[in-house]
């Protein structure tokens, strides 16, 4: 993969925090690992959520590169880009058995 910065730890729950924004497109409440001490976010899934089950039951480490669609070469894609805020374009890949999110931030 080309250079990538470390973002987030990703961790799928049952459990409902105060502080969730809801991603309609993924029909998935998440948390702001930026303002968890050690950069986890929780996410959250509706029942009928389109996600792959990969992505509503497995953790993810995601990670800032400069070109989602270079990062992907080569790699299993799990979910294609997609728009998710105004700013941040994000794809998943496994890497081997690791999922991974990838972040293309404006």
């Amino acid at each position: 993969m080309a250079s990538s910065e470390f973002h987030h730890f990703g961790v799928p729950t049952s459990v409902k925090s105060n502080d969730e924004t809801y991603i309609e497109g993924g029909k998935v409440f998440v948390t702001d690992p930026e303002a968890h001490p050690y950069r986890v976010e929780f996410l959250r899934f509706e029942a009928d959520s389109p996600m792959p089950d990969i992505v509503k039951n497995t953790p993810h480490s995601a990670y800032v590169v400069p070109s989602i669609e270079k990062a992907m070469e080569g790699r299993e894609v799990v979910i294609q880009p997609f728009n998710a805020t105004e700013t941040i374009r994000v794809a998943f890949i496994k890497h081997n058995e690791a999922l991974i999110e990838l972040m293309e931030i404006e």
